[in-house]
């Protein structure tokens, strides 16, 4: 009898906790348009894959009421499981308990399954859903936050780390996310800021929407603070589980490599790029004509979007792209797409996914406003990224190179392992017309038609220097490429580097320019 009692308590004790804030709790979050937190894991993970740890985990606060409060898990719910059949750890914060709010037991509960996720070598991923700190346990909640990002930037380039934003998120807590790889939020449903919009219009007399606060459309293309945007909480768990087929497992292992298949939209490269070197185009056609059956997975995709980064399969292996866009801003380098680019490159080299860089930019944009904006610091991590990435790079430079984005965009001189040019690439220090200007200028001003003299004098240039030929006959140029064997020329690449090793000098660790 004694073991029936203590059976039927156990089931009833965990029955209870599983119901999280209970049936009027949970009606609320759904009818206000988010997932019960437990649906969301099911959603997310393979059916009948995940094993919760901690569900009996019960706080330790005894003020303001709540010694005698009961909060079912503590607002969060920790445990394993798979995705693909890959292994995975996961937490999500309750919102019908306590409004999800972190006191210190809800934050070792995630301590202790990022722990685990680190020993054993699997991705993390957090579904953040909370009112933020527990205001009752005053600094242990604070502690609480500290004992995560520290973990955060522990953990960093050691397993790939993924927060999911499906609710409120505010204040200190949004600097977990920030501390991890990719941020996913939800249109309408994701709101994520350091300060609510009452407490700007307390301060410095500001009115705004919550939503054009912290909203996901805000950040998915004012702030570059998020990498995926979607409109349903499904969309965003697929792109969670699209993701992880680019990635490996932890910074030990390469990503799997797939079945190759050829690519679904057959292009003609040479239709896609335009003759006239000024005229712009989208570069997605160009990745779209190159990698396996045309699927690009892009990140960042409403914010920089003078720069394309993103992944994509290459004959069946993950690799990395970073290229200009032509059809923004000319594809110019500025402050926000080096950021962008720098943190792709660095999060690639960390998790050995090798890089492909297109080129076609006029260098990096000039300007007060970029000036004022330190575009000198923000510039220079596109150039520490590329020289400190030790996968292999190869590189494609397809129309404009100039300057220092010649330099930037992963050239030779940054330890590409190779790169190709297509008889239409321009490296040059600059541009031609503003080139002929200047070398040319004693030449144009004394002839008495200046409009023919200058523009004889850029032809002149663009037939001197305004080609691949000139770097190739130094070795910056590996090879010179007709457009329609690029995918066969990449794909040979990517192969002969499989096995490339690099070492780096001894560090305690590196000091990249913020």
């Amino acid at each position: 009898m004694q073991i029936i009692d203590r059976m039927k308590r156990w089931f009833d004790k965990k029955r209870s906790l599983l119901e999280g804030g209970g049936e009027k709790a949970v009606d609320k979050q759904i009818q206000s348009g988010k997932m019960f937190a437990r649906d969301r894991i099911e959603m997310l993970l393979d059916k009948n894959t995940f094993v919760e740890t901690d569900l009996f985990v019960e706080h330790n606060a005894k003020d303001f009421g709540l010694s005698k409060k009961s909060l079912a898990a503590d607002g969060v719910i920790t445990g394993y499981g798979k995705i693909n059949n890959r292994k995975v750890c996961i937490f999500a914060q309750d919102f019908t308990v306590a409004g999800g709010s972190l006191g210190e037991m809800h934050a070792m509960k995630i301590t202790k399954i990022m722990d685990l996720a680190v020993k054993m070598g699997v991705p993390i991923i957090g579904l953040n859903d909370s009112g933020g700190a527990r205001i009752q346990e005053g600094v242990s909640a604070l502690a609480g936050y500290g004992n995560i990002f520290f973990r955060n930037a522990r953990y960093s380039g050691v397993i790939p780390q993924l927060s999911v934003i499906l609710g409120p998120c505010a204040g200190g807590a949004v600097y977990s996310p920030a501390l991890m790889d990719f941020v996913f939020m939800v249109n309408e449903l994701s709101k994520m800021f350091i300060t609510g919009p009452q407490v700007i219009k307390t301060v410095i007399g500001e009115d705004i929407s919550m939503e054009e606060l912290g909203g996901a459309y805000t950040h998915h293309t004012k702030t570059g603070n998020i990498h995926f945007f979607s409109t349903t909480e499904i969309e965003s768990f697929y792109q969670i589980k699209k993701l992880l087929s680019f990635i490996p497992d932890n910074n030990t292992q390469k990503p799997l490599k797939i079945d190759p298949k050829p690519p679904k939209i057959e292009k003609d490269i040479e239709a896609i790029i335009p003759n006239d070197s000024k005229e712009p185009y989208d570069v997605r056609n160009v990745i779209y004509s190159l990698v396996d059956d045309s699927d690009f997975f892009e990140v960042q995709s409403g914010w920089a979007e003078n720069i394309v980064v993103g992944f994509a399969h290459l004959d069946g292996r993950s690799v990395g792209i970073v290229a200009n866009q032509p059809d923004v801003l000319a594809g110019v380098l500025d402050v926000n797409s080096s950021d962008k680019a720098a943190r792709f490159i660095r999060f690639c080299d960390s998790f050995n996914i090798p890089l492909l860089t297109l080129v076609d930019m006029p260098g990096y944009l000039p300007g007060i406003d970029q000036e004022y904006a330190g575009v000198i610091r923000h510039g220079a991590k596109l150039l520490y990224s590329y020289s400190e990435a030790s996968v292999p790079k190869i590189t494609l430079i397809m129309r404009k190179a100039y300057g220092g984005g010649y330099i930037a965009m992963c050239s030779k001189h940054l330890g590409a392992d190779l790169v190709f040019a297509w008889p239409t690439a321009e490296i040059a220090v600059m541009g031609p017309e503003g080139a002929a200007n200047i070398i040319f200028k004693k030449e144009i001003d004394e002839a008495s038609d200046k409009d023919k003299m200058r523009q004889e004098k850029i032809k002149e240039y663009i037939e001197k220097f305004a080609n691949p030929y000139v770097a190739a006959s130094k070795g910056y140029v590996d090879a010179v490429l007709n457009p329609e064997e690029t995918r066969s020329m990449l794909i040979k690449a990517f192969d002969m580097c499989e096995t490339k090793k690099e070492e780096l000098p001894f560090k305690k660790h590196s000091n990249m320019p913020v």
